[in-house]
């Protein structure tokens, strides 16, 4: 019993291994793919027809093979740190001349070529020019023999600039932003998300062929989409507040006063006797009515400003109706909850009334019913997911 388990779980792992070999799949369309193969065409053509016509040798020199893979980053992946401007000449030109080097110093062929790509590898690393075809150039100095350091000049600068000069033009003219700077944030501006992302780079310690700032970009949208997901099935109904603090219009401004710093909050929806939302009163009106943006005589402003008229004509407010703001955004009970995260993120809203199919007040949803829906689905997610597995 115990060997057939040992077997199983031995033929789980090679299974799994074995998976690990399989192509991943591109998450490009086919207008990508032919923009990337038209691209690399004329990326190749061009280049290939003005060395050839600027007499720079024969058929096997004008041209040399790690275009072609420099072509494949260029048009292929140009948001690719690997496929930079300064990556793809400095690292095929460095890198020629580091083969042409090793050509010239080193006897053994066998032991040049694998100098001469470890060598160019430390030296595209140093001068932050990782270019893959730049290994294919030093190696293909050492196998022809090249010992002449203008080879590296003409024709392999040469190829390398006008590929990138195409790229840049094609790139440009499809769309495709190029070169990909990555511009640095002010560490004081810089969000918690970028502060950790970079922290989990550092610690992954590998070569990315994503930028940097896409990276980033693809995380906030993948937030945004599993917000969605874990949000689709709840309703605003489902995490409202329900235990409600309302006043009406006639309401004197003493008691909604009171109301606001007894229960702690920071608006009070006020309603007709039907229950339905005529208006909403907040600490923000209470101090527009004051005239608090002076803050001298604050406190005996606002004392004066709540204190119920005894007289029968007053320029002054005495109840809810006459500073309460009548424009009310209101939401319905059964509105999906992640439609409303826009709202909340981005127009200052720190509550918002719902109300049902009659119009009637049910409830307020504040920024904290928010938050709290969200760390609960985040929380069941990580739960199930850790079931499953």
């Amino acid at each position: 019993m115990a060997s057939s388990i040992s077997a199983s779980s031995t033929g789980s792992r090679w299974l799994t291994w074995l998976r690990a070999f399989r192509p991943a799949q591109l998450a490009v369309d086919g207008k990508e793919r032919l923009r990337a193969a038209l691209g690399a065409l004329l990326g190749i053509g061009i280049t290939a027809a003005v060395c050839h016509n600027a007499g720079l040798g024969t058929l096997t020199t004008w041209i040399v093979a790690p275009m072609g893979a420099s072509a494949v980053l260029v048009f292929g992946v140009p948001a690719s740190p690997l496929a930079q401007p300064w990556s793809v000449i400095g690292g095929n030109t460095l890198s020629a001349l580091v083969g042409v080097a090793c050509a010239n110093w080193i006897a053994p062929v066998d032991l040049a070529a694998g100098v001469a790509v470890g060598l160019a590898i430390a030296v595209m690393f140093s001068l932050r020019c990782l270019h893959p075809p730049g290994g294919a150039s030093a190696l293909m100095m050492v196998l022809g023999g090249v010992t002449d350091p203008h080879v590296a000049l003409s024709p392999v600068l040469l190829n390398t600039a006008l590929l990138v000069a195409v790229g840049i033009a094609w790139n440009s003219a499809t769309g495709r932003r190029y070169p990909h700077a990555q511009g640095a944030a002010p560490s004081a501006a810089r969000t918690a998300t970028e502060a950790d992302l970079d922290a989990v780079l550092a610690h992954y310690n590998q070569v990315l062929d994503v930028p940097r700032d896409d990276l980033l970009a693809l995380l906030g949208e993948t937030r945004l989409a599993g917000y969605h997901r874990m949000l689709a099935e709840t309703r605003c109904q489902d995490v409202m507040s329900r235990n409600l603090v309302t006043v009406g219009f006639g309401t004197s401004l003493q008691d909604a006063w009171s109301l606001l710093r007894r229960h702690r909050v920071k608006a009070l929806p006020v309603i007709d006797r039907a229950g339905r939302i005529v208006g909403i009163v907040t600490l923000a009106d209470f101090l527009k009515a004051a005239d608090l943006d002076v803050h001298d005589g604050f406190e005996s402003r606002l004392k004066e400003l709540i204190r119920w008229s005894r007289t029968v004509h007053s320029n002054k407010p005495d109840v809810v109706g006459q500073i309460m703001t009548r424009r009310v955004r209101v939401a319905r009970a059964d509105r999906p909850l992640f439609e409303l995260v826009p709202l909340f993120g981005s127009t200052g809203h720190h509550h918002l009334p719902i109300v049902d199919e009659d119009q009637r007040l049910v409830g307020v949803l504040t920024q904290s019913d928010l938050v709290a829906a969200v760390f609960k689905a985040e929380r069941d997610a990580m739960a199930a997911q850790g079931s499953s597995a």
